[in-house]
């Protein structure tokens, strides 16, 4: 039996299956790392490492432990060896309390990719997804006191900063906004829909490596 390709999700709600609306978590079947484990197939294992409210690298008073920056290298350990590293932060860090632009939140990102490597026992491949941008309806939702305009305005631009980071530090890159949406539920999360829109996007660039 040869050697599985390892991979590990780290992210956010979005990662974590947050179901839009009503609260509570999708099954693993529902939410995309799970489905992305189920396309990929048997020579495939996916580990999921995602927790609602995780940020690059802010701390939020409200909820301890959700910094991102200070919890990759548990996570990247606790997975290893891996093959490749996907990260999807950057919603949260554009709560309005932290007032970060798109340009920091992908310094943080760019911070919290460089502690995974740093700790890795070999070379892995890192993935960074742009997160499906929110839409004003997550204003009306029950998420709306933490998110205003702006907030939905930097999650647009998040993409574009994105992808040039992982240009100038060879990784790969997509961005989920051209594969699926938020749900019209909160503006915010995916929905059934969309976790398994992402999960194609997401095995179609990983086959293409390995």
């Amino acid at each position: 039996m040869g050697k599985k390709i390892r991979i590990l999700c780290y992210g956010d709600s979005n990662t974590f299956g947050y179901i839009p609306g009503r609260g509570g978590r999708y099954d693993r079947h529902t939410r995309w790392p799970g489905r992305l484990q189920e396309l990929l197939g048997s020579g495939y294992q996916v580990v999921e490492e995602g927790l609602c409210g995780r940020t690059t690298v802010y701390e939020d008073a409200s909820e301890a432990g959700r910094c991102g920056l200070e919890r990759i290298r548990d996570a990247v350990e606790k997975s290893r060896p891996l093959d490749l590293l996907i990260l999807m932060l950057g919603s949260n860090d554009c709560k309005r309390r932290f007032g970060a632009s798109a340009a920091e939140i992908t310094e943080g990102l760019g911070k919290t990719a460089d502690a995974a490597d740093d700790c890795g026992e070999r070379a892995f491949a890192v993935l960074l997804i742009a997160p499906a941008a929110m839409t004003e309806r997550v204003m009306h939702s029950g998420f709306g006191p933490e998110f205003d305009r702006r907030s939905i305005e930097v999650s647009k631009e998040l993409a574009q900063e994105y992808e040039r980071l992982a240009e100038k530090c060879g990784y790969g890159f997509l961005d989920a906004s051209k594969a699926t949406q938020v749900s019209e539920a909160d503006g915010l999360h995916l929905d059934a829909q969309g976790h398994r829109k992402l999960a194609e996007a997401v095995s179609e660039w990983v086959k293409r490596q390995w």
